[in-house]
């Protein structure tokens, strides 16, 4: 998951569409197997499955670098578009695959009961506890 920089609504419906269009065309030309993409007005997620010489760094870099060149390009938002410079990213086992790309998928529906702050507030928690149980 990334976010825009501070967290500027930048993805709206068709906006977020040529967006999720172009990072798919472009993570295959560099060799990126991205399963899901999907987000809400402020960010998104991925479901993304590493090559043996890829890592999550080097993928992200790609991704948000490419895309905030060609958003900014096409002059798709009205003020430049930039990513947040962190992301969140976990590995997950083939049993959860299933129930993360129906989560990526119903975005639009998950952020009409739960705001992106709350998601966030909650992923941090969760991390905290991990990080605690090690």
């Amino acid at each position: 998951m990334w976010t825009t920089k501070d967290r500027i609504p930048y993805l709206r419906d068709q906006i977020r569409d040529a967006i999720i269009s172009h990072i798919r065309e472009n993570a295959k030309l560099k060799g990126i197997y991205i399963d899901h993409i999907n987000g809400y007005h402020e960010h998104l997620h991925a479901l993304i499955s590493l090559g043996g010489n890829q890592n999550i760094s080097d993928i992200m870099q790609k991704i948000k670098g490419e895309s905030s060149y060609w958003i900014n390009k096409n002059k798709l938002t009205r003020l430049k578009l930039k990513w947040q410079d962190d992301y969140y990213a976990v590995s997950i086992g083939m049993i959860q695959v299933e129930n993360l790309r129906q989560y990526i998928r119903n975005q639009g529906q998950h952020h009409q009961k739960v705001s992106f702050q709350d998601e966030l507030n909650n992923l941090i928690e969760e991390y905290k506890l991990e990080r605690m149980r090690d």
